[in-house]
């Protein structure tokens, strides 16, 4: 099973990317994931880039989105909501004659030094992923709090949070499971 992750982040120090990377180390055996390129090397969306042609990153992005299994979306909170970058490349993504969102089993999560980790900006996204009918996962939910507590040197090192993070992609890979059959039968 392939997974690809997109980070709502570009922050070089970002806790979510750590939370992102940690993912590989964390993911239920038979499982892959890949990180996608950085939202940050989308343009801002344009119907007049797009009348004259996608952009090849938005694209290649899309494909690789379309061909994965699922998406994994890990995002910090901006203002109560979600960064300018990772709506960008989702508008972007919604796009594509390919739809590689629709129908995509999606997990979301996030991390933040807040005591809420994240939580007002899962709950934007997943109105943004209505609109482009995603088939994301309910529950369990990773909201990392205080995530400068618990991450070190770019790493994910609260071992109680691995723990709960591989149990939310056990619980992922069940979720996709499901959903594929479904689309078999």
């Amino acid at each position: 099973m392939n997974w690809v992750v997109l980070v709502g982040s570009v922050r070089k120090g970002s806790f979510n990317a750590a939370l992102a990377r940690a993912l590989s180390d964390l993911a239920p055996e038979g499982v892959k994931i890949e990180l996608l390129p950085s939202v940050a090397e989308m343009p801002i969306y344009d119907g007049d880039i797009e009348a004259s042609g996608f952009p090849g990153q938005v694209s290649s992005v899309g494909e690789r989105v379309k061909a994965a299994d699922a998406l994994v979306i890990v995002t910090p909170e901006y203002n109560y909501s979600v960064p300018g970058g990772l709506k960008n490349a989702l508008d972007w993504l919604s796009r594509l004659k390919s739809q590689p969102l629709k129908g995509k089993p999606t997990l979301i999560m996030s991390a933040s030094p807040s005591t809420m980790g994240g939580a007002r900006s899962q709950y934007h996204l997943r109105q943004v992923l209505v609109a482009v009918d995603a088939h994301v996962m309910n529950v369990p939910e990773v909201m990392v709090a205080q995530a400068h507590t618990k991450v070190a040197d770019g790493v994910l090192t609260d071992q109680g949070t691995r723990d709960f993070v591989g149990k939310q992609l056990a619980a992922f890979q069940s979720f996709v499971k499901k959903a594929k059959a479904g689309e078999a039968a």
